[in-house]
């Protein structure tokens, strides 16, 4: 990472424009050689005519630049807080990622290893970081404008042949390709959304390994465990694995040493993980560390401050407490067996969970079966007063969590499906909130993230057809979910946070 030469005294040029002409003599009418970009470093070989003679070592070439184009530094200790300068003023400006990018590649040539400290591998994982952002903002951008993935990566790589003739190029790509001149690597990764960058978090692990101030830490450890950043198609043990590294390290960052905004965000990144775990471990037949996973899950919920997160966190935390609300039921013990209508589960194929409503008091009556691939909560499982109706949550995503409802007809037991939502079946849970008193209307609560969107409804279905007949975004003045809605569903639900 950071290749610039080690041997012998070295002079460097730091350009600090975009779009600047690397001319073939030293004059304004000469060809263009290459076009260089902000944070782009040149050999300084001497000086003709009012320019700077240079070698550029991306383009491999030699070449000519107009003084004020650019900042000379002579690499030796006595430049490195100068440089050290630079990489500070420049580490939070947007747009200048790839001039932050090349001074602090020139302070670490130059500085003595005792010199270079946490902060200078801070800033530049956060500077890479942030131009990885700008990268995919900029795709999305031009995909919501119609432009296709294709054509996005066509114009790139266009503009980047162009940069090498020396013709003017796009100015966000002359950046990356600076920052990758230094050995910073920017993953694509392929997402529902389209194509993502993601900075692979090199100098972030120097920060952990070399210890770091507890904010430098959060930093890093939010940044190598965000999730979209997470390669897909994993196998569920890779996965598996994958998340256990995220937990230990979101856990090795004190969040008691953090201003409560940023320890708010480290809370909520281990929620998020404990309860994608939490489901990892149920569908491998773990329930007690399946329960584990989703307390502690709960647990960092509940230290989070709302009031004092940011304002940009609160969808975070909103999609936070959706994910633990998925899982939730992990944290349940299981329920004695029951004596009058029950379910009993059972494994058919591999992975597969069949359902069965046994009711021992109508011997002759055909039993009712549902299997699914999902995880079945069977402590989540509540009759309804007369024994007409029972509902069971089924898990089928770590964030996604449905409820089953079996219920008697005329032609013996139905089964219907209850989801969070109808569409973008990714985040979100139904849960049950309690029954009428005469078995005839179910209560619900829905919480699910729908084209961006947070969407929550408490409702009072009719059990036979699942009609709604009230619904509600909240409890405020919802006078028949409240009379009837289950004191255990209000001390254990999410809904009400």
């Amino acid at each position: 990472m950071l290749a610039i030469p080690l041997a012998g005294a070295l002079t460097a040029a730091l350009v600090t424009q975009d779009q600047v002409a690397l001319r073939a003599a030293p004059r304004d009418s000469a060809p263009r050689q290459a076009e260089l970009f902000r944070g782009d470093w040149l050999e300084v070989r001497g000086e003709r005519l009012g320019f700077v003679q240079v070698w550029d070592h991306r383009h491999e070439r030699p070449g000519y630049v107009r003084p004020e184009k650019v900042r000379t530094y002579s690499l030796d200790e006595a430049t490195a807080p100068a440089l050290h300068a630079v990489v500070e003023f420049v580490r939070d400006t947007p747009g200048a990622e790839s001039l932050g990018i090349g001074a602090a590649a020139l302070f670490l040539r130059a500085a003595p290893p005792t010199a270079v400290g946490t902060d200078t591998w801070d800033a530049l994982g956060s500077m890479a970081d942030r131009l990885a952002r700008r990268a995919s903002a900029d795709y999305h951008r031009r995909a919501a404008s119609s432009e296709s993935s294709a054509d996005y990566h066509r114009r790139a790589a266009s503009s980047e042949r162009s940069m090498r003739r020396g013709q003017p190029g796009d100015t966000l790509a002359g950046h990356l390709a600076v920052a990758e001149s230094y050995g910073i690597k920017l993953v694509p990764l392929e997402t529902e959304e389209g194509t993502r960058l993601c900075y692979d978090g090199d100098a972030f692990r120097h920060v952990l390994a070399l210890g770091g101030r507890p904010e430098e830490r959060a930093r890093a450890a939010l940044a190598l465990t965000r999730p979209e950043c997470m390669s897909p198609g994993r196998s569920p043990e890779g996965q598996q694995l994958a998340d256990e590294w995220r937990r230990k390290v979101v856990a090795s960052v004190d969040a008691a040493k953090l201003s409560s905004w940023v320890a708010g965000r480290v809370r909520m990144r281990l929620a998020e993980i404990e309860a994608t775990l939490a489901h990892a471990y149920a569908r491998r037949g773990e329930p007690a560390r399946a329960r584990e996973a989703e307390e502690h899950a709960l647990r960092q919920l509940v230290l989070v401050s709302r009031a004092e997160l940011a304002e940009e966190d609160a969808p975070l935390y909103e999609r936070t407490a959706l994910r633990v609300a998925a899982s939730r039921w992990a944290a349940e013990p299981k329920q004695a067996p029951r004596a009058g209508l029950h379910l009993t589960t059972a494994t058919k194929q591999p992975g597969e969970t069949c359902i069965t409503v046994v009711d021992p008091s109508r011997p002759k009556e055909p039993p009712a079966e549902r299997c699914t691939y999902g995880i079945v909560w069977t402590s989540s499982t509540h009759v309804a007063p007369g024994g007409q109706a029972l509902a069971v949550a089924v898990q089928p995503l770590p964030g996604w969590l449905e409820l089953w409802l079996f219920r008697r007809g005329a032609a013996g037991w139905e089964v219907e499906i209850l989801f969070p939502a109808v569409s973008d079946p990714n985040l979100g849970y139904v849960e049950l909130a309690g029954w009428s008193p005469d078995g005839t209307r179910l209560l619900v609560a829905r919480e699910a993230v729908v084209e961006g969107s947070l969407r929550k409804s408490f409702e009072v279905l009719r059990v036979g057809t699942l009609a709604v007949e009230i619904q509600a975004r909240s409890l405020d003045r919802f006078a028949t979910f409240k009379k009837w809605h289950s004191a255990a569903w209000k001390g254990r639900t999410l809904a009400l946070r």
